[in-house]
Protein backbone atom coordinates (compact mmCIF):
# COMPACT_ATOMS: atom_id res chain seq x y z
CA UNK A 1 0.00 0.00 0.00
CA UNK A 2 1.38 3.41 -1.05
CA UNK A 3 1.02 6.55 0.40
CA UNK A 4 0.49 9.81 -1.36
CA UNK A 5 3.29 13.10 0.15
CA UNK A 6 0.65 15.43 -1.10
CA UNK A 7 -2.12 14.10 1.08
CA UNK A 8 0.29 13.68 4.18
CA UNK A 9 1.23 17.68 3.77
CA UNK A 10 -2.40 18.55 3.26
CA UNK A 11 -3.24 17.10 6.20
CA UNK A 12 -0.62 18.16 8.20
CA UNK A 13 -1.29 21.42 7.08
CA UNK A 14 -4.80 21.51 8.28
CA UNK A 15 -3.69 20.07 11.37
CA UNK A 16 -1.11 23.09 12.29
CA UNK A 17 -3.72 25.67 11.49
CA UNK A 18 -5.82 23.82 14.57
CA UNK A 19 -2.97 25.13 16.70
CA UNK A 20 -3.19 21.45 18.61
CA UNK A 21 -1.08 22.62 21.25
CA UNK A 22 -3.16 25.85 22.40
CA UNK A 23 -6.06 23.43 21.89
CA UNK A 24 -5.04 20.96 24.29
CA UNK A 25 -4.18 23.44 26.90
CA UNK A 26 -8.25 25.06 26.22
CA UNK A 27 -9.22 21.32 26.41
CA UNK A 28 -7.62 20.34 29.60
CA UNK A 29 -8.43 23.51 31.11
CA UNK A 30 -12.35 22.52 30.12
CA UNK A 31 -12.02 19.29 31.68
CA UNK A 32 -10.41 21.01 34.93
CA UNK A 33 -13.88 23.18 34.88
CA UNK A 34 -16.24 20.70 34.46
CA UNK A 35 -15.14 18.66 37.50
CA UNK A 36 -14.77 21.56 39.61
CA UNK A 37 -18.19 22.96 38.54
CA UNK A 38 -20.61 21.03 40.74
CA UNK A 39 -19.71 18.32 43.01
CA UNK A 40 -19.37 14.79 41.86
CA UNK A 41 -18.55 13.23 38.48
CA UNK A 42 -19.83 15.97 35.19
CA UNK A 43 -21.34 12.86 33.77
CA UNK A 44 -19.93 10.56 30.64
CA UNK A 45 -21.74 11.72 28.02
CA UNK A 46 -21.06 15.65 28.96
CA UNK A 47 -17.96 15.19 29.48
CA UNK A 48 -16.78 13.53 26.35
CA UNK A 49 -19.44 15.52 24.31
CA UNK A 50 -18.40 18.68 25.78
CA UNK A 51 -14.37 17.88 25.37
CA UNK A 52 -14.99 17.33 21.50
CA UNK A 53 -17.20 19.91 21.36
CA UNK A 54 -14.64 22.39 22.87
CA UNK A 55 -11.85 21.39 21.24
CA UNK A 56 -13.62 21.58 17.70
CA UNK A 57 -15.13 25.15 18.99
CA UNK A 58 -11.20 26.36 19.65
CA UNK A 59 -9.81 24.75 16.92
CA UNK A 60 -11.95 26.45 14.54
CA UNK A 61 -11.24 29.95 16.09
CA UNK A 62 -7.40 28.48 15.67
CA UNK A 63 -7.93 28.38 11.80
CA UNK A 64 -10.44 32.05 11.82
CA UNK A 65 -7.34 33.21 13.59
CA UNK A 66 -4.81 31.96 10.43
CA UNK A 67 -7.02 33.50 7.81
CA UNK A 68 -7.41 36.90 9.80
CA UNK A 69 -3.42 37.10 10.13
CA UNK A 70 -2.79 35.26 6.91
CA UNK A 71 -1.49 38.80 4.96
CA UNK A 72 0.82 39.78 8.04
CA UNK A 73 2.31 36.18 8.64
CA UNK A 74 4.53 36.57 5.59
CA UNK A 75 6.01 39.32 6.28
CA UNK A 76 7.14 37.78 9.91
CA UNK A 77 9.98 35.62 10.16
CA UNK A 78 8.31 32.85 12.88
CA UNK A 79 5.25 33.22 10.86
CA UNK A 80 6.01 33.42 7.66
CA UNK A 81 6.08 29.39 7.08
CA UNK A 82 2.42 29.04 8.07
CA UNK A 83 0.40 26.97 5.55
CA UNK A 84 -1.51 29.83 4.37
CA UNK A 85 1.00 32.25 4.07
CA UNK A 86 2.64 29.58 1.74
CA UNK A 87 -0.15 29.15 0.06
CA UNK A 88 -0.45 25.21 0.88
CA UNK A 89 -4.27 25.61 1.84
CA UNK A 90 -6.10 28.03 0.13
CA UNK A 91 -8.05 30.85 2.39
CA UNK A 92 -11.42 29.12 0.88
CA UNK A 93 -10.64 26.01 1.78
CA UNK A 94 -9.25 27.33 5.25
CA UNK A 95 -12.81 28.91 5.90
CA UNK A 96 -14.62 26.10 5.04
CA UNK A 97 -12.05 24.23 7.41
CA UNK A 98 -12.50 27.02 10.31
CA UNK A 99 -16.79 26.87 9.63
CA UNK A 100 -17.13 23.09 9.62
CA UNK A 101 -15.32 22.72 13.27
CA UNK A 102 -17.69 26.08 14.49
CA UNK A 103 -20.78 24.04 13.25
CA UNK A 104 -19.96 20.63 14.53
CA UNK A 105 -18.93 22.31 17.85
CA UNK A 106 -22.30 24.22 18.45
CA UNK A 107 -24.22 20.97 17.53
CA UNK A 108 -22.19 18.76 19.29
CA UNK A 109 -22.73 21.17 22.62
CA UNK A 110 -26.13 22.85 22.33
CA UNK A 111 -27.45 19.18 21.74
CA UNK A 112 -24.63 16.58 23.10
CA UNK A 113 -24.42 19.10 26.19
CA UNK A 114 -26.81 21.88 26.95
CA UNK A 115 -27.36 25.11 25.66
CA UNK A 116 -25.78 27.22 28.28
CA UNK A 117 -22.32 25.39 27.31
CA UNK A 118 -22.74 26.32 23.53
CA UNK A 119 -23.85 29.64 23.87
CA UNK A 120 -20.80 30.42 26.42
CA UNK A 121 -18.26 28.55 24.37
CA UNK A 122 -19.98 30.47 21.03
CA UNK A 123 -18.80 33.61 22.72
CA UNK A 124 -15.29 32.26 23.68
CA UNK A 125 -14.91 31.71 19.95
CA UNK A 126 -15.89 35.10 18.85
CA UNK A 127 -13.64 36.73 21.68
CA UNK A 128 -10.90 35.11 20.23
CA UNK A 129 -11.39 34.87 16.61
CA UNK A 130 -12.25 38.48 16.18
CA UNK A 131 -12.09 40.73 18.64
CA UNK A 132 -8.71 39.39 19.98
CA UNK A 133 -7.12 38.57 16.43
CA UNK A 134 -8.95 41.89 14.66
CA UNK A 135 -8.17 44.18 17.68
CA UNK A 136 -6.15 43.38 20.63
CA UNK A 137 -3.59 41.55 18.75
CA UNK A 138 -2.61 44.71 17.36
CA UNK A 139 -3.70 47.31 19.89
CA UNK A 140 -1.17 45.93 22.64
CA UNK A 141 2.38 44.70 22.60
CA UNK A 142 0.90 42.26 24.85
CA UNK A 143 -0.23 39.91 22.06
CA UNK A 144 1.29 36.84 22.60
CA UNK A 145 -1.72 34.01 23.67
Amino acid sequence: MSVNIQTLSDWRDYYELTKPRVVILIVFTAIVGMFLAAPGWPGTAALVLGTIGIGFAASGAAVFNHILDARIDIHMLRTRGRPLPQGRVSERSALMFASMLCVLSMIILWFGVNSLTAVLTFFSLIGYAVIYTVYLKRATPQNIV
